[in-house]
């Protein structure tokens, strides 16, 4: 701690400041080192625009972290609606951890970076308690845009040679600490000076939510056969909870109507925010709305463009965030957008957060049912859409269980188990027709969830298939369907597993090309049931 003013800062004096100032305050490296806390960025939103409530976000960023790119999607969307309710405090201390910053102390660009933004951008002395002061104050009457405030302060201020020099960062002073603790006491004038901050008023009040036990307004109204695709079906659910709870928000970025989150925007157009082509920031806001367990937050966009945003879902998971994601447009089934916007490695991504659920409906009515299930389950939830229309399957009244499988067709002759998800499901059924003509009978099931994966399902009905198991998968071989079955098997006897997956980097063009050249269509799930016969 250091003193601008000796004679009017004691400690106690930066304590009682710090007090009065916390009122939603995060420090953007330690919530998620990857920006502006794009997560602190849903608070303003969400109390300026949806609870209505008086309360004031401030955020604090290290001058090193400004250089990651999710810091201007954050600032942009800052800017874009006004936050006026935000205030980012810039600690500009010249000094990155293995040597000074790009800009040091470069603050006029700052400030220029900042206004471009739309920011109210205001430089003062970080070691200035009143300049500091009056820059809360006018931040907090600053109208129709947020405030930046630039704080030019030097790392190790007043410690006796430490101040402004590298190498410093993250190490403790040693045997340096007592001439240093000496030094800062003989700064003080008057120990005993303590001054309080003036009484405010009560901020912060917001209305008292309920966002347990959240249902479908009305259950799936489908006819067995209707051909539609999960993520139309995901967009009719959303809407479904959001008509029985109105703290269900949806976030997305630019691709809502082909996400179908914009049917809550439909719904209700407040509870819908527009993130914009800028995934950090999108899902950030996502973890910030649900963190304080005001919003039941569900973010979509297509699959692939997540992998964007792994360090954001990572550091909500370490806070132990409730957001659902959707991701639609998985694998090469997407057909002409071509391999840049196929979903191939989501599967493997979200399987690696800790405490996660994975949903991957294969028709319409387990699609509602995964979206109801999500919204009332705590961690981290992905469910996994697909563009093609797929042909209903399940009863309306169908129940359907986190971590439980179905099994949609068996006879008790068959030889082996075929296991798909999505779109390979029906790849797999298609299969089971064409083997029956050949008098080969195949058991086939349908996961639901990658994670938890029904592991005593598949054990049960792979023995008797006499251990025989064929995976079927729209993904990449690492980390998808394939080895979250292989890991269940692990610890079995006498199973034989094969694994067909997209291989490499496919191409564009039809879905049903791409489907069988990349080997995962009805024809190659023949062949290698042939095969495994052969075995």
């Amino acid at each position: 701690m250091s003193y601008h003013k000796p004679e009017a800062k004691t400690v106690q004096d930066l304590k009682d400041l710090a007090q009065k100032l916390r009122i939603h305050s995060i420090n953007a490296t330690q919530a998620s080192k990857s920006g502006v806390s794009p997560s602190a960025l849903a608070w303003p939103m969400w109390g300026k625009n949806f609870d209505k409530a008086d309360y004031r976000t401030y955020v604090v960023v290290g001058d090193g972290e400004s250089a990651e790119g999710s810091i201007w999607e954050s600032l942009h969307f800052a800017g874009h609606y006004k936050l006026d309710n935000l205030c980012v405090i810039f600690d500009v201390n010249r000094l990155g951890q293995s040597e000074a910053t790009s800009l040091q102390h470069k603050l006029d660009v700052y400030r220029d970076r900042l206004e471009a933004f739309g920011f109210n951008a205001v430089v003062v002395d970080g070691h200035d308690v009143e300049e500091l002061s009056k820059a809360f104050h006018c931040a907090a009457i600053t109208k129709n845009k947020p405030t930046a405030i630039i704080a030019k302060t030097f790392k190790g201020r007043d410690f006796p040679n430490i101040e402004d020099l590298d190498n410093w960062h993250g190490k403790p002073l040693g045997d340096k600490a007592a001439e240093v603790v000496k030094h800062l006491e003989g700064l003080i004038v008057n120990k005993n000076v303590k001054l309080a901050p003036k009484p405010v008023p009560k901020t912060g009040a917001a209305p008292e939510v309920d966002i347990n036990n959240i249902k479908l307004s009305s259950p799936p109204s489908y006819k067995l056969g209707d051909s539609i695709a999960t993520r139309l079906a995901y967009g009719t659910a959303l809407a479904k909870i959001g008509q029985n709870n109105q703290r269900v928000v949806a976030l997305d970025g630019d691709t809502k109507n082909s996400t179908f989150s914009d049917k809550l925007k439909n719904l209700d157009p407040q509870r819908y925010i527009e993130c914009f082509i800028a995934e950090q920031n999108l899902v950030g806001v996502a973890v910030g709305a649900a963190c304080r367990r005001r919003t039941v937050a569900f973010v979509s966009t297509f699959a692939t463009f997540f992998t964007r945003a792994f360090d954001q879902i990572r550091m909500g998971a370490i806070s132990q965030t409730n957001v659902n994601f959707v991701g639609s447009h998985c694998g090469c089934s997407i057909g002409e957008d071509g391999p840049s916007q196929m979903g191939l490695e989501d599967i493997a991504m979200f399987r690696t957060i800790p405490g996660s659920t994975i949903f991957y409906p294969s028709d319409a009515v387990s699609t509602e049912r995964a979206v109801e299930l999500a919204a009332n389950t705590k961690g981290v939830c992905f469910i996994r859409t697909s563009r093609p229309n797929t042909c209903v399957i399940y009863d309306n009244e169908e129940p359907f269980t986190i971590g439980r499988g179905k099994v949609v067709r068996q006879k008790s002759s068959d030889e082996v188990l075929l296991i798909g998800a999505g779109i390979t499901l029906y790849e797999c059924l298609a299969a089971a027709d064409q083997l029956e003509k050949n008098c080969i009978t195949v058991r086939v099931i349908d996961p639901f969830t990658v994670k938890p994966l029904d592991a005593e399902l598949i054990i049960e009905h792979g023995k008797q298939c006499g251990g025989r198991v064929v995976v079927v998968e729209d993904h990449y071989q690492q980390g998808g369907l394939g080895e979250a079955v292989l890991s269940a098997l692990a610890g079995e006897r006498n199973f034989v597993v094969k694994h067909l997956y997209v291989p490499t980097v496919p191409r564009s063009g039809p879905p049903s090309v791409l489907i069988d050249m990349f080997g995962i269509s009805a024809r190659h799930v023949v062949n290698a049931v042939n095969e495994i016969l052969k075995d």
